[in-house]
């Protein structure tokens, strides 16, 4: 009993859902945003850009990774000026696991975004422009509550992405026990510990939370097929 209360576990818990957090917050705001210039804006090179957002979705880990290693490490282009001008180093910090976190769930709200955006008429938006409503609110008040759902439900789908992410996370963050091990790279540390008991519960955690997300993002994805 005592060991399914072992603080590692909780506090990787903690990690893991404060990463997750804040990196679905970020995959969220891009992803609204790139959703709806992909689904409303024609312009060449469109379904191009779409495959390249896409990427990080189907690119390994280990490459993505390395991508990132190559812009926010020490030597990198955008790490090298952050700790040149600000001090700041983002490997094997909390903040790179976000950062990982939210490349690699970014697409799922893209994909879920631009999806609920082209089902939106766009008659209604141009109705709404007609009676003198601003392009941004017509957005926050007629496109957006259309394609809440659809939006939400990628979103969730992200924090899911974003509490099981392993790879990428491992190769900017580490694994600093309570500033950076997340509950899946917890869960490898365990077993290669030979902490079956510990590995356990982790994934027993894990397993909770994401199929609570998964149900929750299946009740608020669209039916594309309704029974009549």
């Amino acid at each position: 009993m005592d060991s399914f209360f072992e603080q590692p576990a909780w506090i990787a818990l903690a990690l893991s859902l404060k990463v997750a957090c804040w990196a679905t917050v970020l995959a969220l705001v891009a992803g609204t945003g790139f959703g709806y210039l992909l689904a409303r804006k024609r312009f060449m090179g469109r379904e191009l850009l779409d495959a390249i957002l896409t990427l990080p979705m189907v690119m390994p880990p280990t490459v993505l990774g390395y991508y990132l290693l190559v812009l926010i490490g020490r030597e990198g282009v955008i790490g090298a000026w952050l700790q040149h001008h600000f001090g700041i180093n983002l490997i094997f910090t909390w903040q790179a696991a976000v950062i990982a976190a939210a490349v690699v769930a970014f697409p799922l709200v893209l994909k879920g975004a631009r999806a609920a955006f082209e089902t939106v008429d766009t008659q209604l938006e141009q109705a709404a422009m007609v009676l003198g409503v601003a392009p941004f609110a017509v957005f926050l008040r007629v496109t957006l509550p259309l394609a809440w759902r659809g939006v939400l439900g990628g979103t969730l789908l992200a924090f899911a992405r974003s509490m099981g992410e392993f790879g990428a996370t491992l190769m900017v963050a580490g694994s600093i026990p309570g500033k950076t091990q997340t509950l899946s790279i917890a869960v490898y540390e365990a077993v290669q510990a030979g902490q079956d008991d510990t590995a356990n519960l982790l994934v027993i955690i894990t397993s909770v939370v994401c199929v609570t997300v998964l149900v929750a993002a299946n009740k608020l994805t669209p039916n594309r097929n309704p029974q009549r």
